[in-house]
C-alpha cells in the first residue's frame, strides 16, 4: 500500500490540481444560473422564487443522489465515479443552453444536478483516505478553493457574458470550460492507493449512514451544513434582485463582478483550513461562523460600499467555517468516511435547495430585511452549534 499523500510531495501537487478542477467544474456548472435569476424572471415570466428553481432544483436532485452514488463508489472506486459526474454534468450543460422553454430548462437543470452528484462527497472521501492526517485540512481547504473559484467564474462569465450575448451563450461556454476541467481532472488524479473497490451488501447501506447519528459530533456538523449553506445561498440568490433595483441599479455585468468576492472564499478557506490544522477546529469554527455573521449585518447598510463589504465578510466567514466543518467530519468519522461525507453534503446541498428558494418568501414580504434577518437567524443556530461542538471530548485519531 502507498504511503498516504505528505504536503509538497509531487503526488500532493497532482492531487491538488485534480480536485481544484473537479471543484471548479462543478460550482462553475452548479452556480453559473445564479446572477441570472433576474434575467430568467423577465424572460419567461416567473417571480423571484420561482427563478431560484433553476439553482434549487439542481442542488436538491444533487442531495438526494449523493446518498447513493457515495455507496456506487465503494462498488467502482473513487476516481471512476468522480471522472463520469464531471463528463456528464458538463454535457448537460451545454444542452440546458439549447433548450426553449422555461420546463425544459428546469429538467436539464434538475439532471446536471444528478449528474454532478459523483464528485463532492467522493472526494471528501477520497482525501480522507489518501491524505496524511496532517494534510487533510490544508487539502481540503484547495478543494473548497477550487469551489469558490469554480463558483466566481461561473457566475462572472454568466453575468458578463449575458450582457453581451445573451444566456444561452454564456451556459454553452461554461459547458465547454467544465469539458475541459473534467479532462484535466481524470489526467491528473492519481488512482486510489489506500483504498480498493469491493461488493457491497446492499442491505448494510442504511446501517453504514446511520450509525454516525449516534456520535455525539458528527449530528452536529451535518447540522453546521444545512444552516450554513442555506444561509450563503439565500444571501447570493436574492443580493442579485436588490442591486439591479435603484438607487443602485446596476447592469448585470456590474452585478457579475461582484462575484470576483469569491476571491476572498478562496483565499479563506486555504487559510482557515490551514489555522484549523494548528489551532484545532473547535477553536477556529465558531470565529468564522461570528465572522460570517458580522457580514450579514453589514449587507442591510444603505451605502453600495458596506454592503459590498458586508458581503466579502460574510464570504470569507462562510467558507472558512465550510472547510473547517468538512474537513472535521473526515477526522471524526472513523469508518464508512464516504458516507459520512455524503450525510454532510446531502444536507449543504438541501440547505442550499430549500432554504435558497424559502430565502424568496422573505425577499417577497419584507425586502433585504427580511433576507437578512432569515440568514441572521440561520447562522446563530450555526453559531450555537459551533459553540456545542467546542465542548465535546475529542475522539480517537485516526492513523497516518
Amino acid at each position: 500500500m502507498r504511503e498516504s499523500i505528505e504536503v509538497g510531495t509531487p503526488a500532493f501537487r497532482r492531487t491538488a490540481l485534480a480536485l481544484a478542477a473537479a471543484g471548479f467544474s462543478t460550482f462553475a456548472v452548479l452556480y453559473a444560473v445564479q446572477p441570472l435569476l433576474p434575467v430568467f424572471a423577465e424572460e419567461f415570466g416567473v417571480s423571484p422564487a420561482q427563478s431560484s428553481l433553476s439553482l434549487s432544483l439542481s442542488t436538491g436532485l444533487l442531495a438526494v443522489a449523493l446518498l447513493v452514488v457515495s455507496p456506487l463508489s465503494e462498488v467502482w472506486g473513487r476516481k471512476p465515479v468522480m471522472v463520469v459526474s464531471l463528463f456528464a454534468s458538463a454535457l448537460l450543460t451545454l444542452v440546458a443552453a439549447l433548450m426553449p422553454t422555461w420546463e425544459g430548462f428546469l429538467v436539464v437543470r434538475a439532471l446536471a444536478g444528478l449528474a454532478m452528484s459523483g464528485v463532492p462527497a467522493v472526494a471528501m472521501a477520497y482525501l480522507s483516505e489518501e491524505m496524511h492526517g496532517r494534510a487533510i485540512a490544508l487539502a481540503m481547504g484547495l478543494l473548497i478553493s477550487g469551489n469558490s473559484l469554480g463558483g466566481m467564474a461561473g457566475r462572472l462569465l454568466s453575468g458578463a457574458l449575458t450582457d453581451l450575448y445573451g444566456w444561452r451563450v454564456a451556459m454553452a461556454l461554461i459547458g465547454l470550460l467544465a469539458l475541459v476541467a473534467a479532462v484535466a481532472f481524470w489526467r491528473s488524479l492519481p488512482a486510489s492507493a489506500r483504498f480498493t473497490p469491493h461488493p457491497l451488501p446492499w442491505r448494510s447501506v442504511p446501517g453504514t449512514f446511520l450509525h454516525h447519528f449516534r456520535d455525539a459530533g458528527l449530528p452536529w456538523l451535518f447540522a453546521e451544513a444545512f444552516l450554513l449553506m442555506g444561509g450563503f445561498v439565500t444571501l447570493y440568490n436574492y443580493i442579485g434582485f436588490r442591486l439591479l433595483e435603484p438607487p443602485y441599479s446596476l447592469s448585470q455585468t456590474a452585478l457579475a463582478a461582484i462575484f470576483t468576492i469569491y476571491l476572498a472564499g478562496t483565499a479563506a478557506s486555504t487559510s482557515i483550513g490551514h489555522l484549523a490544522g494548528v489551532f484545532g477546529q473547535r477553536r477556529v469554527l465558531w470565529v468564522a461562523i461570528v465572522t460570517a455573521l458580522g457580514g450579514v449585518a453589514l449587507t442591510t447598510a444603505e451605502s453600495l460600499l458596506l454592503v459590498i463589504a458586508g458581503i466579502v465578510v460574510a464570504t470569507v466567514g462562510f467558507f472558512g467555517a465550510h472547510s473547517v466543518a468538512s474537513s472535521w467530519v473526515g477526522r471524526r468519522a472513523l469508518a464508512d468516511r464516504a458516507q459520512a461525507s455524503s450525510i454532510y453534503l446531502f444536507l449543504y446541498y438541501l440547505g442550499s435547495s430549500v432554504l435558497g428558494t424559502a430565502g424568496g418568501w422573505f425577499f417577497a414580504h419584507a425586502g433585504w430585511t427580511g433576507v437578512a434577518a432569515f440568514v441572521g437567524a440561520l447562522y446563530l443556530a450555526a453559531l450555537a452549534a459551533a459553540v456545542r461542538l467546542a465542548v465535546l471530548p475529542t475522539p480517537p485519531e485516526p492513523e497516518g
